[in-house]
């Protein structure tokens, strides 16, 4: 296993390293994926998506040269500088998995969860410029643009829905106007998230427990799950660390007990379905993706756990149904690849056209 060293301890030995030593393969794309669970960062050749495509079944896949993860880097969760160091442990990771240098770097984009205005991406801009040098292009945007890409092959066009820790509807149009909704976190209602869904039932149990909400088999499920003997020991244990990624675990228990026929369970996961359906569906309204006549064809990006598919209780495929009754030319995709790849095919994209010949032709 490979040692794990900070971002300033790689930083320094790439100093004190000849180029030689640190490799010399060519450059290279990082992308970034940055969420409120956890942060991606691959790293893939200057040269790779020129031919080679993650999406086709009977060609090459795109080669990932190093692929590195850490913690959260939302700076609405853990804070600006947490969130900073936690982005450049990343990188620096993954360009040493690599053997490159920063010179080596053509391209870096970060899609960092809590990255919702024009200052934000100012300021991260601003920070990026100070650790790669000058003629590294910079791009950093919403973690959902890279959800859209990775199952868009980087271009900017449709509608994806993210439903993980956290959720946001974000949409492109093909000439660049674009619209989100939700994504506004916990406390402003991202009700159909991983967070959202457990802190509901949480409340449910104790709503069971005070005698002012229905029984429900989520009262003992979750205890068993979080090995606490009462309800009342709930208090305790939410508060004590309040990161929304831990709350979310509780998700596959909520699935499993409406699955087990809960009532409780059930409206749950129902109300979900219908506030993720609601937020696709306000993002295509107000781009009008669908067309006048609300039948054009248009990409339905599905990314995140609450999505995933569960044979007995799919609440993808429910959103899917929810949405294309009103909008029909919705086409899901499920990406073949993680929205870092995403990110970095958005970098990727953005300099291709700048790229010499030699590079282009290199294999």
């Amino acid at each position: 296993m490979m040692q794990r060293y900070t971002a300033r301890e790689i930083w320094d030995m790439e100093e004190r390293q000849s180029p030689r030593a640190v490799g010399c393969g060519g450059s290279v794309v990082l992308g970034v994926d940055g969420g409120a669970s956890n942060t991606v960062c691959v790293c893939i050749p200057a040269t790779a998506a020129m031919d080679m495509s993650p999406f086709a079944d009977d060609g090459p896949p795109l080669p990932i040269l190093a692929r590195a993860v850490a913690g959260c880097s939302n700076q609405n969760s853990v804070g600006e500088d947490r969130a900073r160091e936690t982005l450049e442990r990343v990188m620096a990771q993954a360009l040493h998995k690599a053997r490159r240098r920063r010179s080596s770097v053509a391209a870096v984009c970060l899609a960092v969860a809590g990255v919702n205005h024009p200052i934000d991406q100012h300021r991260m801009l601003d920070w990026l410029s100070e650790i790669f040098p000058s003629h590294v292009k910079l791009f950093v945007e919403n973690d959902a643009v890279a959800a859209l890409a990775s199952g868009t092959m980087g271009k900017l066009h449709g509608c994806v829905l993210i439903a993980g820790t956290g959720t946001i509807a974000y949409g492109f149009t093909s000439d660049g106007r674009d619209a989100r909704a939700a994504g506004a976190g916990p406390v402003l209602g991202d009700w159909g998230s991983g967070y959202g869904i457990s802190a509901q039932a949480l409340t449910a149990v104790i709503r069971a427990y005070d005698g002012r909400g229905p029984e429900t088999v989520l009262t003992n499920n979750i205890l068993d799950f979080l090995g606490l003997e009462s309800p009342d020991e709930l208090i305790g244990w939410t508060y004590e660390d309040q990161s929304w990624a831990r709350i979310a675990d509780i998700l596959p228990v909520v699935v499993e007990s409406a699955v087990g026929g809960d009532e409780v369970a059930n409206k749950i996961l129902h109300n979900s379905v219908g506030e993720l359906a609601s937020s696709v569906k306000a993002v295509v309204q107000r781009l009008a993706l669908s067309g006048e006549d609300g039948k054009d064809l248009f990409p339905l990006v599905m990314v995140g756990k609450v999505l995933e598919a569960n044979k007995r209780w799919d609440i993808g495929k429910e959103v899917i149904d929810c949405v294309t009754k009103t909008y029909p030319g919705a086409y899901p995709i499920h990406p073949k690849v993680e929205p870092a790849v995403g990110a970095a095919l958005l970098a990727w994209n953005a300099i291709a056209s700048e790229l010499d010949d030699d590079l282009r032709t290199a294999v």
